[in-house]
């Protein structure tokens, strides 16, 4: 397993630019000027335009139906862009702890937001003991939240600014998926009982999941899908299976991609392609009985951060592919696959030379990507000769 085969973009990154003008439609989106560039691939020549700019360290990105988008920027602001491209701050978040790689993170929109208006959101609050990962759902209305409740936050806060994950999804049966990590105390995760280095299935309500009662992890917390992860910043359901896959980052290597199965121990810190920072290894090796191996593993590390699926019609040889970004790499990383076989890689966006943190298809079957900086963009990957 590692990285198979890359092959580089070209075309160099365009001088920085304001957007103005912008208007969001159903079936797409529309610029004027264009300020795109073309790049190369092996399969796809691929066009990538620059469509909001001027953003603080922003982690996630998300579509409303209405053709509007939601940004998270991590300091702790929640970003609406209309249908007229105006950017509004969305009033009424619940206080934010915007410590070390905390603050605001994930959102994701509610499959019947049509009718429940409803968004989830994950972030970092304080507590007795330190920080810890919550997670809320509120109900936008425009400009502002309604209705904000947190349904669910860890079960120990501590102290430290790293590992809080995290990413959410939606799954077809109504569960809230949870992906945390382990807030740079590895044994953590080696604890059911203990959130940290979990991934966790709660109904969107709060309660826990009755998917992870049938599992019968002796001791484990009452949301525990899965444990013995290190920092999950990847979160996708598989659009055929209904898989739940995750990547998450390793130290020194070993960064993963895994498919989860329900009850499995998925083996941070015991078992690991990743080595101490100082050179070192690991934990006992790379894997271990009654221990789950990674689909693949990336050593060294790509730190990868957001991750979709494609399935839309502007890259038709794109369909099935993995997309995920990379923070230190500095791209966008497709990963080719043949079932649950990883077959070949492909570096894109690496000209770009911007942290990629989120990576999301959009309902205009454009990529849609956003870059982690203090003065980061999202940009709108399209098919130049559709």
């Amino acid at each position: 397993m590692g990285v198979m085969r890359s092959v580089q973009s070209g075309a160099s990154r365009a001088v920085a630019v304001l957007i103005a003008g912008v208007s969001f439609l159903l079936g797409g989106l529309i610029q004027a000027p264009a300020q795109e560039q073309i790049y190369r691939s092996s399969e796809h020549d691929y066009a990538v335009e620059p469509v909001v700019t001027g953003l603080e360290h922003p982690w996630a990105v998300a579509f409303l139906p209405d053709g509007g988008l939601l940004i998270t920027e991590r300091p702790g602001r929640l970003l609406r862009i209309d249908a007229t491209g105006a950017r509004t701050a969305v009033a009424g978040l619940p206080e934010i702890a915007a410590a070390g790689q905390g603050g605001l993170l994930d959102v994701i929109v509610d499959p019947g937001f049509a009718a429940n208006r409803l968004i989830f959101f994950s972030y970092v609050e304080r507590a007795d003991g330190g920080l810890r990962t919550a997670v809320a759902r509120a109900e936008l209305d425009r400009g502002r939240l309604l209705e904000v409740r947190r349904i669910f936050a860890m079960n120990r806060a501590s102290r430290g600014g790293r590992h809080f994950g995290s990413r959410l999804a939606v799954l077809a049966d109504g569960d809230l998926v949870i992906g945390l990590g382990e807030r740079g105390q590895r044994q953590r995760a080696q604890d059911p009982a203990d959130h940290a280095g979990s991934v966790l299935r709660i109904r969107t309500d709060g309660s826990p999941s009755p998917r992870t009662a049938a599992l019968a992890i002796p001791g484990a917390a009452a949301e525990v899908f899965t444990w013995g992860h290190r920092n999950v910043q990847g979160l996708a359901i598989h659009p055929e299976t209904g898989a739940v896959w995750v990547h998450e980052h390793g130290p020194r290597g070993g960064d993963e991609i895994n498919i989860l199965r329900g009850g499995a121990n998925y083996g941070w810190p015991v078992v690991t392609f990743g080595r101490e920072y100082s050179g070192p290894r690991i934990g006992i090796g790379t894997e271990a009985p009654g221990m789950q191996s990674p689909l693949l593993h990336w050593t060294p590390s790509i730190a990868p951060s957001g991750m979709a699926f494609y399935t839309g019609a502007e890259f038709p040889r794109w369909r099935g592919d993995l997309f995920a970004g990379a923070l230190v790499g500095r791209h966008l990383r497709r990963v080719v696959l043949r079932g649950e076989e990883a077959v070949e890689q492909e570096v894109l966006l690496d000209r770009l030379a911007e942290r990629v943190r989120d990576v999301r298809q959009g309902p205009d079957g454009a990529l849609w990507v956003l870059t982690d900086e203090s003065d980061g963009t999202l940009y709108r990957i399209t098919n130049p000769d559709r």
